[in-house]
């Protein structure tokens, strides 16, 4: 049997909640969730107001079992044909990036599975001010070009663990500046990480 992939247009959806040009804080969801989803989480962070929020869906849509498949959510990617779908989310997020070319300081924040969008993005794009990286680990594609990392994980956190977080800490402290969050909760957001997420932003609009 012969194997083939060939490419084929597909149309990307994202959330803008409008704010300063300049400032750009763009976040990845993670598994089976949505762009509605992170848009409203993104939203209570501290000093959001300070920066236009986009929230960026995932390619690959489907109706989520938990809702009794009426709700539309999404996923990055799977383990077949992996690296092409690597290079078609990342130029997927190039196109959006390029959509606010008013931006001076961009920060992307990923949650769960979109915490490996997020270093991607930053990785390969180049522009980024900062990534802020919230119960997911760096895969392993990228080793360098990581600007600041706030790297989060609730204490409860079964899926990523107390040891993939140390070994996180102990690559990007290798190429990076990384700022810690380890707050009281599980595979989620909370008050305490929110906190934290908009302590870095204020260092973003700070740094010259």
């Amino acid at each position: 049997m012969d194997i083939r992939t060939i490419p084929a247009r597909l149309h990307g959806r994202y959330l803008v909640h409008g704010g300063p040009a300049e400032r750009l804080l763009a976040g990845f969801h993670g598994y089976g969730e949505n762009a509605e989803r992170t848009i409203e989480q993104l939203r209570k962070i501290p000093g959001a107001s300070e920066w236009t929020l986009v929230a960026v869906q995932a390619l690959h849509r489907f109706y989520s079992s938990r809702s009794g498949g009426g709700d539309v959510v999404a996923s990055w990617m799977t383990s077949q044909d992996r690296s092409l779908a690597i290079a078609d989310n990342v130029d997927y997020v190039r196109s959006v990036v390029a959509d606010f070319p008013a931006a001076e300081r961009l920060v992307y924040l990923g949650f769960s599975q979109g915490v490996a969008m997020a270093y991607r993005a930053a990785a390969a794009i180049g522009n980024a001010a900062g990534v802020i990286a919230l119960g997911g680990d760096v895969p392993p594609d990228v080793c360098a070009n990581i600007p600041p990392v706030l790297l989060a994980r609730g204490v409860r956190d079964e899926w990523y663990s107390d040891e993939k977080f140390k070994k996180d800490l102990s690559f990007l402290q290798g190429v990076t500046r990384v700022t810690t969050c380890i707050f009281d909760g599980g595979h989620e957001w909370t008050e305490e990480f929110r906190a934290a997420a908009g302590r870095f932003l204020r260092t973003m609009n700070t740094e010259r």
